[in-house]
């Protein structure tokens, strides 16, 4: 592999990286408290888009994980970054929790179910069949799709749930529109991330428990790639993709020493 730059910031998961089912992950709070300590930038990645920073901040900070609000990101504040640099001042239709109105409230976006510029799909733990109705009939009269994420199942303690990947493919198959995904793996949600915090790819590295999201995201903005097996990747599933994380680890606490 050729000479990578030394590592001065890093981009890491949540779940599955740091926690399990609201528990922290051994090693954990080592990483974030020398990551702190450093100095170096840093942000940690969501791709569920229910809650906002502020939210998430405290959630973390229950567990004994002190990461401040501003390097916290998630698929809901790239979305909205994108809107905004897309469509700035506009209009849209939203199925989603506080973590994504909010990001949109923020960039001056007027939600409405008239005459939206985009209809938006979030995470939400209450999808409802008049909301699904209204979106297909919105998008079918010219509304643009887009979506957090295309995450297709999302955990719980029962099983798995299902997720905006889930529900953007009905909403595909009664309208015939594709969304467009603004979380990972699209690349977008890294390089706003990286912008934000003022990092370079080059010199940046991103730790997932995920190849098809967390690793291929990483790779496509040209960062160093870290996957941890304390989450959904198992070690022999790592072969079943054409790409490669640039290093696999156990878990967080492997990385400590790195930073």
């Amino acid at each position: 592999m050729a000479d990578r730059k030394p590592i001065e910031s890093w981009l890491t998961d949540m779940d599955g990286v740091l926690i399990h089912e609201g528990v922290p992950i051994p090693g954990a709070d080592a990483f974030i408290k020398k990551l702190r300590e450093s100095g170096k930038p840093f942000l940690v990645l969501t791709n569920n888009s229910i809650y906002t920073p502020r939210d998430l901040h405290a959630r973390l900070n229950r567990m004994g994980l002190e990461v401040p609000i501003e390097n916290i990101w998630t698929s809901a504040l790239a979305t909205a970054k994108f809107l905004d640099d897309q469509r700035p001042g506009g209009s849209a239709y939203v199925i989603g929790e506080a973590g994504l109105t909010t990001a949109l409230h923020d960039i001056g976006y007027i939600l409405t179910d008239h005459e939206p510029d985009y209809v938006v799909l979030g995470e939400t733990r209450t999808y409802s069949f008049e909301a699904m109705t209204k979106a297909v009939r919105l998008i079918n009269a010219g509304a643009r799709f887009i979506c957090t994420n295309p995450d297709e199942t999302g955990p719980s303690a029962e099983g798995p749930l299902p997720a905006t990947g889930a529900v953007a493919a009905l909403i595909t198959k009664a309208t015939g529109k594709q969304p467009y995904f603004a979380g990972k793996p699209n690349p977008l949600m890294m390089r706003t991330g990286l912008n934000a915090i003022g990092a370079h790819s080059e010199s940046s590295a991103m730790i997932g428990d995920r190849m098809d999201t967390d690793v291929l995201a990483g790779m496509e903005a040209g960062m160093q790639t870290f996957l941890v097996l304390t989450g959904l990747t198992l070690p022999h599933q790592v072969e079943n993709f054409p790409y490669r994380p640039s290093e696999i680890v156990d878990s967080i606490a492997d990385l400590v020493d790195r930073i």
